[in-house]
Parts: structure tokens; C-alpha cells; sequence
């Protein structure tokens, strides 16, 4: 019985693809719940459901010295918990989800952690599932065995990323970006190792609680359900707790001299590794569509981007380049990398640099633009196409405050962008002479 289900799940998540008349599917505001806000999509295709808790407990919150807490707090929500039938540890834990046929995991990023569940629609296998999740939500264990097992994991992990260049590169830009605000820090052998299981039990506490929560659903389920889903998995979390004191504001990438914004590290590896970027917009920021559209043609549509064009197609210095924004609620960064050989670092990052540069001053052309509008336009459908896709996007909107018809109207905010907006928008935000960069592995000639 249990392998004909899970069967069943594969082959619906196999055949389960939306059409693209989802774009149109409202998102409902849900009534608040123990301080939590709410939201849901109705899909009929398929029989499941997929749910998301977004909480503002990310790794900006871990404390000094502790760096990596936020992380181990959700990691370890699944290696024990008090429900309500009594203790389940992490093997009964991992049993009954995969007798479910469901998934159920946690993550975190730099503003906040999110518990994802996907089930079955029908009733009594989603009402375990959300019953297994709100065990985790309101009464993980943090046994000290399991802590100081997974810490020995996450120190091993740790060493052994020291050796890949790309996070060796990664944690320093990332701290030369972020400066003095708290995502600057990155998780080390020394802060994992100072975290305590008191530690985890109370950052849970802290920050896991229902005015620090958002649920999003899309699925099988009515508005009716949906509530009943809501109040299941909250229903043991508290509403609120004491006041949690205010993160600093993540200050603009200062105006620097090269010497002070560049860094160069020494690796022994085959390849250069290149990164840069400053700080830039949050995602409700109204220049957020000029911008997305300009990154497009500059580093964001792979094998068209201006940065694709010089640095591989007409100088063949990597196989691949590209540039991003990363807004979040709260802050935002711009990023541009490339990896090349060895001794071609120096001219790779010239290139790059002047490419970024010239766009920032003159902008992209009429054709750049319009094909950027096009592409963007005709590949969004493929943005919302399954439950967990819409999922995504429904997170990212009540997340970042944004209107909730923003799915509906996504193209067409595209659409509008003009010449003069990119322009206007890419020099108002970057900066060559802000721009942090990292050069590692780069040899000198």
C-alpha cells in the first residue's frame, strides 16, 4: 500500500503541469491566526498541496560569535520533536513522512527560514502531515547527542568547503559587501562550535512564533481547508513574545579607491575565480523592473548578455559569466562572476569591469531592449507552471510586501520598461567606483 502511493505522488508530480492560465489565479488574503498572515491559490489539477511557513528568523539574527545558529535551529527541527501523542525522534520522524508520501524540509536563508510541507490533498493524509510539521514549528527537542553530532557534521562540512574555491570566494565578497550589517558574518569552525543546545532552544523560542509567521498554500484545498490548515499548524506556537531589538539598516557600498574595494587571494587551484558587487534594491523598490530588465541584456540571459558577448563569445576568457540582482525585503545586492584560467584572471576582470562600466553609462540599445522585454514575457509562463513554482511566487509576494496581483501583472510591468528607465535606474544604484571585488586563484603576469 505504501509503495502504491508513492508511486501515485510520483506520477502526479510527473504529469501535474499547470497551464499557463495560472498566471491569472488569484491570490486570497486568508483571516490571521495567532498573529500570522495568510494566503492561498486554488489549483484543481492536481491532488495535493503544497505549503509554505516563511519566518523572519534568518541568519541576519544570529547573535555575535555564534554565527550559523539560525541555521542549525531549523536544521535540527527534524531530529526530534514533542507532538501531540508524545515524542517522536528522528527516525520515527523521517518513518511517518515517507508513509505519508510527503515532503516535509526547512531552510534558511539571510532574512528568514522557511518549513515547507508537500501532501496529498485528502484530508486524513494532510492533516498528518501538517500535524507532523506543527510538532516541529512549536516543540523541537535539540537533544545534546544529536546537537553535538550535527555540529561535528557542520564543522566537517565547513573544513572541507575551505578547500572549494568557490566558497572560499563567496565568504569574502559576501563580507565585503555586507560591511557591518550581520549578514557580513559567515558560519565558522569556531561560532558552530560555541553553539550550545540552550542556544537553540532559545532562538526557537525567540523567533519562532506566530507574528514572525507567514503561511502561503497552493493547492487542492478550499478557502474552508485552508483555514483548517492554518490554525493546525499554529495552533501550539505562541503569538508573540518579548520585543526583539531593530538590525542596523544595510549602509550603500561606499566610494572607495581600488586599493581599499579589491582583494586578491592566493589559491592553488586551475581557475581564476571572479566576483563583484555592491549593495543595490530591495524587491518592492519601483525601479525593481528597469533593473531586472537591464540584467537581463547585461549578465542575466546567458548566451545574449553583453557580459556573455565580450568576455567569452568575442574574447573566449570563460565559459561562463553572468551578473544578477539579489533583492530581498530588507536588503539587496548586485553581483557579477565569471571563472577563467589561471593567468587570464587579470584581463577577465578587465573586461568585465569595462563592460559593466559602459553599460552603466550609456545603457542597453532599442534592440537589446525590446528582445529582453520578449524573452522575459514569453519565458514567465514557465515561472508559474506547477504548484510548487507558484509556490515560490506567492512566498516572494507576501514576503516582500508586495500587491497581490503581482502575478497578473508581471508582464505587463515588463512590458513598460523604457530606455531611458534602465539607464536611469542602472546609474542611480551602481557604481564602478563602489563595487567590491574579489580575485581568487588569479595567477600574476
Amino acid at each position: 500500500m505504501k509503495l502504491l502511493r508513492h508511486r501515485i505522488v510520483f506520477l502526479l508530480c510527473l504529469f501535474g503541469l499547470l497551464t499557463s492560465a495560472q498566471a491569472t489565479l488569484p491570490i486570497e488574503q486568508l483571516e490571521s491566526f495567532k498573529g500570522a498572515k495568510a494566503y492561498l491559490v486554488q489549483t484543481k489539477s492536481l491532488p495535493m498541496v503544497d505549503i509554505e511557513i516563511s519566518i523572519d528568523a534568518g541568519d541576519r539574527y544570529d547573535p555575535a560569535g555564534k554565527s550559523g545558529l539560525a541555521d542549525l535551529t531549523a536544521d535540527l527541527m527534524t531530529y526530534g520533536v514533542r507532538g501531540e501523542k508524545g515524542f517522536l525522534s528522528e527516525a520515527q520522524i523521517a518513518d511517518e513522512i515517507a508513509d505519508l508520501g510527503a515532503n516535509i524540509g526547512l531552510s534558511v536563508s539571510g532574512e528568514r527560514a522557511t518549513l515547507r510541507i508537500r501532501s496529498l490533498s485528502r484530508k486524513d493524509l494532510r492533516d498528518r502531515a501538517v500535524q507532523l510539521a506543527a510538532a516541529m514549528l512549536s516543540a523541537p527537542t535539540y537533544d545534546a547527542n544529536i546537537v553535538a553530532r550535527e555540529k561535528q557534521r557542520t564543522i566537517t562540512s565547513l573544513l572541507e568547503a575551505d578547500t572549494k574555491p568557490e566558497y572560499v570566494l563567496e565568504r569574502r565578497f559576501k563580507s565585503m559587501v555586507y560591511g557591518k550589517y550581520p549578514l557580513a558574518e559567515s558560519p565558522s569552525v569556531k561560532s558552530v562550535s560555541a553553539i550550545t543546545p540552550a542556544d537553540l532552544a532559545q532562538f526557537h523560542k525567540r523567533f519562532y512564533r506566530g507574528d514572525r509567521m507567514i503561511v502561503s498554500i497552493v493547492g487542492d484545498v478550499d478557502q474552508a481547508q485552508a483555514k483548517e490548515i492554518v490554525q493546525g499548524l499554529l495552533k501550539r506556537v505562541p503569538q508573540s513574545g518579548p520585543a526583539i531589538p531593530v538590525l542596523p539598516k544595510l549602509q550603500r557600498s561606499p566610494v572607495e579607491p581600488l586599493a581599499e574595494r579589491q582583494v586578491t587571494i592566493p589559491f592553488d587551484s586551475q581557475q581564476a575565480h571572479i566576483a563583484m558587487g555592491m549593495t543595490a534594491v530591495t524587491r518592492n523598490n519601483p525601479d525593481y523592473f528597469p533593473l531586472l530588465v537591464g540584467n537581463y541584456i547585461l549578465g542575466g540571459g546567458g548566451f545574449v548578455s553583453r557580459l556573455m558577448a565580450e568576455v567569452r563569445e568575442k574574447r573566449g576568457l570563460a565559459y561562463s559569466v553572468f551578473s544578477y540582482f539579489s533583492p530581498g525585503k530588507d536588503v539587496g545586492i548586485f553581483q557579477a562572476g565569471l571563472q577563467t584560467k589561471s593567468d587570464q584572471g587579470s584581463m577577465a576582470l578587465e573586461v568585465m569591469s569595462e563592460t559593466i562600466a559602459n553599460f552603466i553609462a550609456k545603457g542597453p540599445t532599442d534592440p537589446e531592449l525590446t528582445a529582453a522585454k520578449a524573452n522575459l514575457v514569453n519565458g514567465y509562463p514557465l515561472r508559474i507552471d506547477n504548484n510548487r513554482k507558484l509556490l515560490d511566487n506567492v512566498s516572494s509576494i507576501v514576503w516582500n510586501d508586495l500587491p497581490l496581483d503581482t502575478m497578473e501583472v508581471w508582464t505587463k510591468q515588463v512590458e513598460a520598461v523604457t530606455l531611458d528607465q534602465v539607464t536611469a535606474a542602472f546609474q542611480k544604484y551602481l557604481a564602478m567606483d563602489r563595487m567590491k571585488i574579489v580575485l581568487l586563484g588569479a595567477q600574476n603576469k
